[in-house]
């Protein structure tokens, strides 16, 4: 196996795919290497992404006290109605926003593992509500642990807003328990399904009773609300806590297993290795839960780069869209775009299907996600009109007005040159500068592609421009990436 093969492996599993300034690097360098530079690009605080601000927040600024909060919010009925009115009108624009922004995070960000990671706890930690606040400081919580320890990570996101809030838990309270919230965090967060019993879901429910956000969104724990009786839970009998119940379900082995397992079939294979999967549960349990010591026996293991694991995974729909801007800088003359065809794919940042997130594997491929991946590249390379039906979202079509659901019909029908993109070429040129026109074709391929197999040079040809070495180049890179062996790494 070729050591640029091999590198390509680890960027797409650790990242999102080579970017255009690293292809020629990847023939020298070896692949242990090149994983020391991604962990230390990784390093550090990420910036926060901000495109929303906590309009009540500012309204409550300076008011201290539960019972100042409450004679205020008496007081200003009408201005904080107002105020929750113009939340909810400019949520819908601000989560664009930081869907546009995140993307392109994956896209430029040398910190390609801590967005790879935090694309990953997206999913794990699925989280649908439509507060562009809730969401952007839920975000935030991911970048900032995804890399650290899952425990750290695990309670962070249990007390943020949006969980809470997705999850039911402001409705969980002492002789009315909620159970939905304990039972998610057990099934989906830490152990997984047949795992726990139905009596520790109960008594984890009486537990969480108290956890809560204020107007401020940030985590209050209500201590009126709380069950404070003695509860029995996996065993254990006390007087337990939400934290408690975290450090209980911490404790279990089975936690690191559910983990570990689910990390393998994301970055490695859907079908995940047993053996293998149970030597790295063991070492991540041993650990005490370190994000990097679980990647780094992952990515710098020997077995992580076998055949069998190499150019057989399904490129999501966000990873296949940002693989191909890293590949070719493009801008999008309609940010919209990448919203429009990761609807159509079935895979809108921000927006997972239900509380266990997106399936992933072959769930991406179906007749009409296939036809559309194919043309993606084409589309953008375009400046043509095209037609796309678009899938349906209740959720999102919710409370719309008569008016606005017929043009979200209309919309979700034709799509005027939401896909135009203007193409950087001119670095791509200059990579391939010294590439001999008899083998441009294999070379290209060969930075494209991660299958066993690519289509012969014949197949692609017919459909090349060959006008120019530069329209070679640009038109092999396009035939190529709309080719079913591009959908996969």
């Amino acid at each position: 196996m070729s050591n640029r093969k091999r590198n390509q492996h680890l960027l797409w599993r650790s990242g999102f795919g080579p970017g255009m300034q690293q292809i020629q690097s990847l023939d020298q360098i070896h692949s242990v290497d090149l994983w020391k530079g991604i962990l230390q690009n990784a390093g550090g605080e990420p910036k926060k992404i901000v495109v929303a601000e906590n309009r009540l927040q500012n309204l409550f600024e300076g008011i201290e006290g539960e019972d100042a909060m409450r004679q205020f919010q008496k007081e200003n009925k009408a201005a904080i109605a107002e105020q929750v009115k113009l939340m909810r009108q400019s949520s819908r624009e601000d989560l664009k926003k930081l869907n546009h922004l995140w993307l392109d995070e994956m896209v430029h960000s040398p910190a390609q593992l801590r967005e790879k990671v935090s694309f990953f706890w997206h999913g794990h930690f699925a989280c649908r509500v439509f507060s562009a606040h809730q969401q952007q400081e839920l975000l935030h919580v991911i970048r900032t642990h995804a890399l650290g320890n899952f425990g750290e990570l695990l309670r962070a996101v249990s007390k943020s807003p949006a969980m809470l809030a997705f999850l039911n838990n402001q409705q969980n309270r002492k002789k009315s328990p909620n159970e939905n919230f304990a039972r998610e965090v057990m099934e989906l967060f830490t152990l997984g399904r047949g795992h726990y019993t139905e009596w520790d879901v109960k008594e984890a429910a009486r537990a969480f009773t108290g956890w809560s956000y204020d107007s401020r969104s940030g985590f209050v724990f209500k201590q009126q609300t709380h069950d404070d009786g003695v509860k029995k839970f996996m065993g254990r009998t006390g007087r337990f806590t939400g934290d408690d119940i975290i450090n209980i379900l911490l404790e279990q082995k089975q936690t690191a297993r559910f983990i570990t397992e689910k990390i393998f079939r994301f970055f490695v294979h859907e079908n995940a290795d047993p053996k293998i999967t149970a030597i790295l549960a063991d070492e991540f349990f041993k650990s005490g839960y370190e994000m990097k010591v679980l990647l780094h026996s992952i990515f710098s293991s020997d077995w992580f780069y076998d055949n069998r694991y190499m150019g057989n995974r399904i490129k999501s729909p966000v990873e296949f869209m940002a693989g191909i801007r890293r590949f070719v800088p493009i801008q999008l003359d309609n940010p919209n775009s990448s919203l429009v065809f990761q609807q159509v794919l079935g895979q809108v940042l921000f927006l997972p299907p239900n509380v266990a997130g997106w399936p992933g594997g072959k769930s991406w491929i179906d007749s009409s996600s296939l036809m559309v991946r194919l043309q993606l590249p084409r589309i953008w390379a375009s400046k043509e009109d095209f037609r796309l039906q678009m899938k349906g979202d209740d959720d999102v079509d919710m409370g719309r007005s008569p008016e606005e659901m017929q043009a979200a019909r209309r919309a979700k029908n034709f799509i005027t040159r939401a896909g135009a993109a203007d193409w950087n070429w001119e670095p791509v040129w200059k990579n391939y500068e010294d590439v001999s026109r008899e083998r441009l074709y294999e070379e290209i391929a060969a930075h494209l592609l991660q299958t066993k197999s690519a289509p012969g040079k014949q197949v692609v040809e017919p459909f090349v421009d060959k006008s120019s070495r530069e329209h070679y180049i640009s038109s092999t890179i396009v035939q190529l990436m709309s080719t079913p062996e591009y959908q996969v790494c």
